[in-house]
């Protein structure tokens, strides 16, 4: 299939998601942009944004690339609370950069609030529906496409924020950072997922916090909780791109990598590939990445799905699927690793993976492995099956050399 960059005319989200079409979404921006010297840990602020906006596009157009066609605004944590006097141009320029981007393809705009730092002291609605509501003006006065609440871990400031969203008249996405245990206060998946369907919003899942297999998991349990309830709402997820099968409730936050020794936890192309067909197989159409989910994992989401999509991203023209272009490598042991079946090329099979290749017509719910984690392995092991699959690699590549 050739990369043919995506269909012409535009198409609101929620006619995209209604007629079955995938909707592929951007990645990491805070992360990322850290790692490439343009923001600070700690406050996580996006201030790169009027400060170095060429970073930022170039992040944008990366992820465009790479198949995403949703360009959210960089505006996590952006509300006043946590920005002062900068909030408002950090915001409008979000918004005139990511139209900017989304015009040169198959994109829409989606403008984004996230939890804020009010609740967690105050729990004051009229104050903390006041901050969403600021954010708000900016993206109407912009003419965002649709509007997405995101990395929320209490399930009532989520609702809060819906029901301000939802008066713009725009389609309104949310997503808790939650997992299987369900938000800060106890209220599990199913039970988020329904208060926020009957507050209004018409797309709702999960962001960040955990990887891929634990996010999927989540997502499952939303459904269930909205089929339970009699209710219907697309589905969401927008996972890590690292594996954290080990970490508790709270997520990656609460590991000891976090932020800066994550690197070793980096999902493949290939877990991602994974990731992507078993969320298409539990009935989920937005799928896209958060912290730690680089360009070449939206090329991942997006080569997988490109069947259903009907194309390939830009990004592939300089890319062979299942390590395709392996084959043109001088070395005859780095060519037999350029293989699509089973999923064993390029020692996987020493971590147990193997790709879920469902059909489309498999329909929900028909995710494979359990929920063991990406890696096939308990979440208790994770640490040991990382070194194991470190030593074992090496002796592999050792052993290929004297063949």
């Amino acid at each position: 299939m050739a990369p043919v960059g995506g269909p012409g005319a535009k198409k609101g989200i929620l006619e995209r998601l209604d007629s079955g079409e995938v909707v592929v979404g951007d990645g990491s921006f805070l992360i990322t942009l850290e790692k490439r010297g343009y923001v600070k840990a700690g406050l996580w602020t996006p201030e790169a944004i009027v400060d170095h906006p060429d970073a930022v596009r170039q992040l944008h157009m990366e992820f465009l690339r790479a198949g995403s066609n949703v360009m959210q605004t960089f505006t996590f944590s952006a509300s006043e609370d946590n920005m002062g006097s900068k909030w408002e141009d950090v915001n409008a320029a979000a918004c005139d950069l990511a139209r900017e981007v989304a015009g040169k393809g198959d994109a829409l705009v989606a403008g984004g609030i996230s939890q804020t730092s009010m609740y967690k002291h105050h729990k004051d609605e009229a104050r903390v529906k006041k901050l969403f509501q600021l954010q708000l003006e900016v993206f109407i006065r912009k003419n965002v496409d649709f509007l997405i609440a995101e990395y929320f871990e209490h399930a009532e400031e989520a609702v809060w924020a819906v029901e301000v969203l939802k008066e713009s008249g725009k389609p309104v996405a949310v997503t808790m950072c939650i997992g299987p245990d369900g938000d800060m206060c106890g209220v599990t998946p199913g039970e988020c997922a329904v208060k926020l369907v009957k507050a209004g919003a018409a797309i709702v899942g999960v962001n960040c916090r955990f990887g891929p297999s634990t996010s999927l998991k989540t997502m499952k349990l939303m459904k269930e909780g909205l089929q339970a309830a009699g209710l219907q709402a697309h589905l969401l997820v927008q996972s890590l791109g690292f594996h954290t099968p080990d970490c508790g409730k709270g997520g990656f936050v609460d590991l000891p990598e976090y932020p800066f020794g994550l690197e070793p936890r980096v999902a493949t192309r290939w877990d991602i590939q994974k990731y992507a067909r078993e969320a298409y197989n539990l009935g989920v159409r937005y799928i896209g990445g958060c912290c730690g989910f680089e360009p070449y994992h939206i090329r991942a989401i997006a080569e997988e799905l490109a069947p259903e999509r009907g194309f390939l991203p830009p990004a592939s023209e300089k890319h062979g699927s299942w390590g395709r272009g392996l084959n043109m490598h001088t070395k005859p042991w780095i060519r037999a690793r350029e293989r699509r079946e089973d999923g064993k090329g390029s020692n996987l099979s020493v971590l147990g993976w193997q790709p879920s290749r469902k059909s489309a017509s498999s329909g929900p719910g028909t995710s494979s492995q359990g929920q063991k984690g990406v890696l096939g392995k308990s979440a208790t092991s994770f640490r040991q099956t990382f070194l194991s699959f470190t030593i074992t690699a090496g002796c592999l590549r050792s052993s290929e050399r004297k063949h």
